[in-house]
């Protein structure tokens, strides 16, 4: 990254102010329309591609939680951004592979992509070599079942991916927190119709873990849906910072 944390030229956070503004109406309509208050909602702001600067940029907009995919992107950000003073709540939030897992636990204050119980189990030893307190995790739900793709699969016996194994896994953990459950819209499925299994399928895991509430789930172009089946934290890339630069 070659953007100095903290010099973001005065267009630019214009830019991010406007989107904010937007995105944060967005949430409150949403809100208003389920009849929740709007304090039950959280905005991680997903960061991939863009700089430590628009990091740094949006903690001094009052913005909290933000969302990383690759740990390779994410870990030297985090540090840029900490030398700047700015230590948001650090979401990571793209598939994980557990020879990663040492060194997401270092920065990371969630990990909302855990599908499996040797990720749990990975996670869990770093977790518990190197932080001082829990990880927070959440595990990541299949809602079409679809084995192919990441997440636990609801009412699956499989004893790695099955969605109570895993859950089990964490709760078990000495270095992991379960905060609840996290989930992305299927390719082809309306958000209505995954949005609604979805909260069924966190009603019944609610009933066996009562402590893990978080339900992170909606981006950019569903967060209203996914609000309104009971989201407690929206994910939003483009619609706060702009259509994403290229991949590196």
């Amino acid at each position: 990254m070659t953007d100095t944390p903290g010099a973001v030229r005065p267009d630019r956070r214009a830019e991010l102010a406007a989107g904010l503004a937007q995105v944060r109406a967005r949430i409150a309509d949403a809100c208003a329309a389920a009849g929740r208050d709007r304090g039950e909602v959280t905005l991680i702001a997903v960061t991939k591609t863009y700089p430590a600067g628009d990091v740094v940029a949006l903690t001094r907009l009052g913005v909290t939680d933000v969302g990383e995919n690759r740990d390779q992107e994410a870990a030297p950000k985090a540090a840029e951004a900490a030398a700047a003073g700015a230590t948001p709540r650090w979401h990571f939030i793209g598939q994980l592979q557990r020879n990663k897992a040492r060194s997401v636990v270092r920065y990371a204050d969630v990990v909302q992509s855990v599908g499996s119980v040797r990720l749990a189990a990975a996670l869990d030893a770093a977790a518990a070599a190197v932080r001082d307190r829990p990880l927070d995790v959440l595990v990541q739900v299949s809602i079409d079942g679809d084995p192919a793709r990441g997440g636990a699969l609801p009412g699956a016996g499989d004893p790695d991916r099955g969605l109570d194994p895993v859950a089990e896994a964490v709760a078990g953990s000495a270095g992991l927190r379960l905060a609840g459950l996290m989930a992305v819209a299927p390719l082809g499925w309306e958000p209505e119709r995954a949005f609604a299994r979805l909260a069924e399928v966190a009603e019944r895991f609610r009933a066996g873990h009562p402590g893990a509430t978080v339900l992170s789930a909606g981006m950019s172009g569903d967060l209203e849906s996914a609000i309104g089946y009971g989201a407690t934290h929206v994910r939003v890339g483009s619609a706060l910072l702009g259509m994403r630069p290229t991949l590196r």
